[in-house]
């Protein structure tokens, strides 16, 4: 009987070893079809790739930084309109004093009203 004892723990050690090698390979075999399976379901949620995330997610810091210079810039435009109304409404402000001197100088057709001198540069050339 003592004869007989290694060699049943013989053959209950390779039949543990074949056991945890089928369980091994089983255990692969079980996380391949897990990853297909997740996947699929990726795939069907129409999800992104980090990558892809990344990309998206600094081009909308990019928007926001835009978006709040050209928020600053309305607001300046929107202040020079509102003056510029109230002026209007105020009656004749500076600027649009200068505007109407700078017309009369010009004259109707848009020359300087200065008498003409220009044109006897161009023939002494």
């Amino acid at each position: 009987m003592s004869s007989g004892g290694p060699k049943v723990l013989d053959d209950l050690s390779r039949l543990a070893g074949g056991a945890l090698g089928a369980v091994g390979g089983l255990r692969s075999e079980i996380e391949e079809l897990v990853r297909q399976r997740v996947e699929r379901v990726a795939n069907e949620l129409d999800l992104v790739t980090r990558e892809d995330f990344e990309i998206a997610r600094e081009m909308a810091a990019e928007a926001r930084a835009e978006n709040e210079v050209l928020t600053a810039r309305l607001a300046v435009l929107e202040e020079q309109v509102a003056d510029l109304t109230k002026a209007a409404a105020g009656g004749g402000t500076k600027a649009s004093t200068g505007a109407k001197t700078a017309r009369r100088k010009t004259g109707s057709g848009g020359k300087a009203a200065s008498g003409g001198d220009a044109g006897s540069d161009s023939g002494s050339e």
